[in-house]
């Protein structure tokens, strides 16, 4: 999304970027000190209302905690999502703090220890299952407490998809049981005290391309259709992973939800109820939810000049908003969209870096952006960060303060 676009979807009070109604000044003001977090309630609830309107009746929709697991975001999205699912005890406790019930809630991801695992039959939630040991783990922790657990099968698909941000299912991977291991899984399982639901296939993330997730939902799908058989009572979950992405650079196209949504249709409202009436199926969603109802705010505290280069130097940095700098992930460095928030209605002036305040090269959020002309005290704003920011940067890099979060 560009600039200008992000700047309408938030809107403007005098002159300044608004969060959640409030001019940016204001908001600083309420918040205290800088940098902070600060993501719009409003548009949160808008991106669910629209996923709801195109998708799938019967496709429910869950919230990947990890995207954004501030307690208040969560306790947001509990009230208009179907489920919530979780990496960690610490997730899952946020998740259960929310009221959602616990068969409502998943719990994913590799390596999860036995007190993990312990604590996650004795709350009752889903656990999605990577591997055999961890299966294992789960029939000796409903045993000790007297508990018949809830498990789905996490499936490392055999294909890839091509194009998503990070690649979680495909080749080697410490995600998921291999699709041809499933089955002896699946045998090994028969007899035991323990509920198999189903399966969840999560094959990569931050895709744009509504071609390649359509594409990689329908062989999710047919995958399904082949490991069923295997199961000694009718599938009743099914997670379909996500991986919806949001456009974080200049030459990134808005994803096609329409596109995706026709393809869900087919599969949802055709194989799937057709095939499986009795299942759950469900659409894992993260970033989509809130990444872009995020900013990061900054304040300038010094304006410099070397060489003829001139340099924005503010209060945060890559300690906060990792991503932004480019170092989570990126192979070519490209800037987030960024403006002087509390100059949003002046046109760009000059060509600026924003450099953060740790004492390294790799500490820069925007390299040669053409910006209205900045001083000491205005604010900085770098949209997108409302997903994978703060709980995914190094906050204890060089010993600062950790920035506040708000949601507003």
């Amino acid at each position: 999304m560009s600039t200008e676009n992000l700047l309408r979807s938030f809107g403007t009070v005098k002159g300044q970027l608004s969060v959640g109604g409030l001019p940016l000044g204001l908001l600083a003001a309420r918040v205290g000190s800088t940098p902070f977090f600060a993501y719009d309630r409003r548009l949160i609830t808008e991106r669910v209302q629209l996923l709801r309107s195109v998708l799938p009746e019967r496709l429910q929709l869950t919230y990947a905690v990890k995207a954004n697991p501030m307690p208040a975001v969560v306790q947001h999205l509990a009230g208009l999502v179907d489920s919530l699912d979780v990496a960690s005890a610490g997730e899952m406790l946020v998740a259960l703090d929310t009221g959602v019930p616990a068969e409502r809630v998943s719990f994913a991801g590799p390596g999860k220890t036995p007190a993990e695992i312990r604590r996650a039959v004795a709350a009752g939630v889903v656990l999605e299952v990577e591997s055999a040991t961890e299966a294992r783990r789960v029939l000796a922790a409903g045993d000790a407490l007297g508990v018949r657990a809830s498990v789905a099968v996490r499936v490392n698909p055999d294909f890839a998809v091509k194009g998503s941000g990070m690649r979680m299912g495909g080749g080697p991977q410490q995600f998921g049981v291999d699709a041809e291991q499933v089955p002896a899984l699946l045998g090994e399982l028969a007899g035991a005290d323990v509920d198999i639901l189903g399966f969840h296939v999560f094959a990569g993330s931050q895709n744009l391309r509504a071609d390649i997730l359509a594409e990689a939902q329908r062989r999710t799908v047919d995958l399904v259709l082949q490991l069923a058989d295997h199961l000694a009572s009718p599938l009743r979950y099914l997670n379909l992973g996500g991986g919806f992405g949001i456009p974080y650079f200049a030459a990134d196209e808005d994803l096609d939800l329409a596109r995706v949504a026709e393809n869900l249709h087919e599969l949802v409202d055709g194989v799937i109820a057709e095939r499986f009436p009795q299942a759950r199926p469900v659409i894992e969603l993260g970033r989509y939810l809130v990444g872009e109802s995020g900013v990061y705010v900054t304040e300038v505290v010094d304006r410099k000049v070397s060489r003829g280069k001139t340099y924005l130097v503010v209060d945060g940095g890559m300690h906060h908003q990792l991503a932004a700098s480019g170092n989570f992930g990126q192979v070519i460095r490209r800037n987030y969209p960024l403006v002087v928030g509390s100059r949003a209605d002046e046109a760009p002036a000059e060509t600026v870096s924003v450099v953060g305040c740790l004492c390294t090269p790799l500490d820069l959020l925007g390299n040669d952006v053409e910006l209205p002309p900045a001083e000491v005290g205005d604010l900085v704003v770098l949209f997108q960060a409302g997903a994978y920011g703060l709980t995914a940067s190094p906050t204890a890099f060089l010993g600062h303060p950790a920035p506040l979060e708000v949601l507003v």
